[in-house]
């Protein structure tokens, strides 16, 4: 069964202290509410510094631990590194993989990706795969092609029995960050591609329970157009996250539309 996800990724934001207030203001709010834990997810990113007091605040099951990144090799000469053994030790299930901040700046490219991927679900992590165009890739009319490529130089590499323990999230980076976010239809048209993609390839039940997010200054004044599409799943929540109130908004949008 497909379920429904809001992810906050917190980015490079908050010291712990603050952290830990978010945190906690997101668990209280989240504990006034009641949902079905198997349809919906409701899953924090925080940096790296967090995840480990964050995992003794939230230790609740209405919210789940990610990261924002893991590294390429189990363990080694790798300085400033983290592990995908440390990552579970302190309560990860989730990694977000291949955001295009990452990308961008890290310049980290499909073969790397592949290899972070490979070696989370190894582990029993479950990957956030971010996808996505840039703005002069729309403007061509290649955001379908940049998209294909992203996910057949990943995901087409992987067993179908891996497709249950991930998620991916589109995002077109022209709207990460710059307050401009994808109409309702553009999201709704790139979300049906990916699915359809996923169907094609590993059949047509997984694509049916992908869990696709739309990522990309998604907030309460523009989530119920987003929500409502019939295959978009949910969000990965990058300013809004910040604010405990607009993320659990966020997450009573979701169960209200779907």
């Amino acid at each position: 069964m497909r379920k429904f996800v809001v992810a906050g990724n917190w980015k490079m934001n908050t010291n712990l202290p603050e952290g830990e207030q978010l945190a906690s203001d997101i668990m209280s709010l989240l504990g006034q509410r009641n949902f079905d834990l198997d349809r919906y997810g409701v899953i924090i990113a925080p940096p790296y510094t967090h995840l480990y007091r964050l995992g003794q605040i939230i230790d609740n099951n209405k919210i789940r631990l990610g990261a924002q990144n893991m590294g390429w090799e189990e363990k080694g000469a790798f300085t400033g590194e983290i592990s995908a053994d440390m990552l579970l030790s302190v309560g990860v299930e989730y990694v977000i993989i291949g955001h295009s901040e990452r990308r961008k700046y890290q310049k980290e490219d499909d073969q790397l990706l592949l290899k972070k991927i490979n070696l989370a679900l190894a582990k029993g992590l479950k990957p956030i795969f971010c996808v996505g165009e840039e703005l002069n890739d729309r403007e061509a009319g290649k955001h379908f092609d940049v998209v294909r490529s992203q996910i057949e130089n990943v995901i087409f590499s992987l067993e179908v029995h891996n497709m249950e323990n991930i998620i991916i999230a589109y995002e077109p980076v022209w709207a990460i960050g710059t307050g401009k976010v994808a109409t309702p239809g553009q999201a709704q048209e790139m979300h049906a591609f990916i699915r359809q993609m996923i169907a094609d390839k590993f059949g047509s039940q997984v694509g049916v329970n992908m869990t696709l997010l739309y990522g990309g200054s998604c907030k309460p004044s523009n989530a119920e157009g987003l929500f409502s599409q019939k295959d978009i799943d949910g969000g990965l929540i990058g300013g809004a996250s910040l604010k405990a109130q607009d993320f659990v908004t966020l997450v009573d949008m979701l169960i209200e539309a779907k």
